[in-house]
């Protein structure tokens, strides 16, 4: 099934003051590395996560959910699935940068055991710091391996 790029980038302009478009995000999905999962309904989707691995990395690009959705641990399960796929690829450790000013993320984040490793001062367009941030995953035997 095709991704609907506009219904994702609709939840991204609704979360991010400069949202990506819908052009952005499929020129994104096609890149070598990248997984994308998103959480439909009946009618569209409500949630995504994108993340791009080289080797045994992945950065966590964005995660999006729709306002309407939030609160009922959708932002969870998009993590959990992106984490599941990128271990099974081979992945170890995952990054992201956060703003200091997303308290949800940050307490999604933190409880999902990732832990803060820095700061790029006034790096986000509204001033705000980003916080650094990595989880280690642990290695996946061959026969759980499916990369």
């Amino acid at each position: 099934m095709n991704p609907d790029f506009d219904a994702l980038a609709a939840i991204h302009a609704a979360c991010f003051p400069r949202g990506w478009s819908a052009g952005e995000l499929a020129g994104l999905v096609r890149q070598n590395g990248v997984i994308l999962r998103s959480a439909p309904d009946a009618q569209q989707p409500l949630g995504f996560i994108l993340i791009q691995s080289v080797l045994d990395e992945a950065e966590i690009l964005t995660i999006a959910v729709a306002p309407s959705a939030r609160r009922q641990g959708l932002g969870r399960i998009l993590l959990t699935e992106a984490e599941t796929a990128a271990q099974a690829g081979g992945v170890r450790k995952i990054f992201l940068d956060v703003s200091q000013n997303n308290s949800a993320a940050l307490a999604l984040y933190r409880s999902a055991g990732f832990v803060e490793t820095g700061c790029r001062p006034a790096y986000y367009s509204d001033g705000s710091d980003a916080v650094l941030m990595e989880k280690t995953l642990p290695a996946l035997d061959g026969a759980e391996r499916s990369a």
